[in-house]
């Protein structure tokens, strides 16, 4: 499988990886009003892996490159994408305001990693699925487990 990969950078990745963090960014710097979030986890263990997971992500879409894949443009997939990051930019609103029931947590925990799925599925990036994969079930159990049940 690695055969069809070659190594060098995708600015790209980096680009909606770091679209993606920009509410993170603005979390770290200003606490929402009932911000629930910064209370300390209850799946320590399953954060770590999901932690790891999350750098092969990145990692993997940055570093492993396809060409075969189309250039950049508007696609299905891109507009999946986009409209994932803007409704995980929806829920940070929400949040924001002070909403932190179990639909906003979803909101701040599914779409971003679907929207990370979508980038490397049109960027032909099979690679970058499996940690994909396993940081979205971490990173869903870390919001049910914590803020929902």
């Amino acid at each position: 499988m690695l055969k069809k990969y070659k190594m060098g950078f995708d600015i790209w990745a980096l680009v909606v990886f770091l679209i993606i963090m920009i509410p993170n960014f603005i979390w770290s710097a200003v606490p929402a009003p009932d911000d629930i979030l910064r209370t300390e986890s209850a799946t320590k263990v399953i954060d770590t892996i999901g932690s790891i997971f999350q750098v092969l992500m990145i990692f993997t879409l940055c570093v492993f490159i396809n060409p075969e894949r189309n250039k950049l443009s508007f696609t299905k997939t891109i507009i999946a994408m986009i409209c994932c990051i803007v409704i995980y930019f929806c829920s940070w609103v929400f949040y924001y305001l002070g909403v932190t029931n179990g639909l906003v947590i979803l909101g701040l925990t599914i779409p971003p990693c679907v929207a990370f799925l979508f980038f490397a599925v049109d960027r032909k990036n099979y690679i970058s699925v499996i940690p994909i994969a396993i940081f979205t079930v971490c990173h869903i159990i870390f919001g049910v487990v914590n803020f929902i049940i």
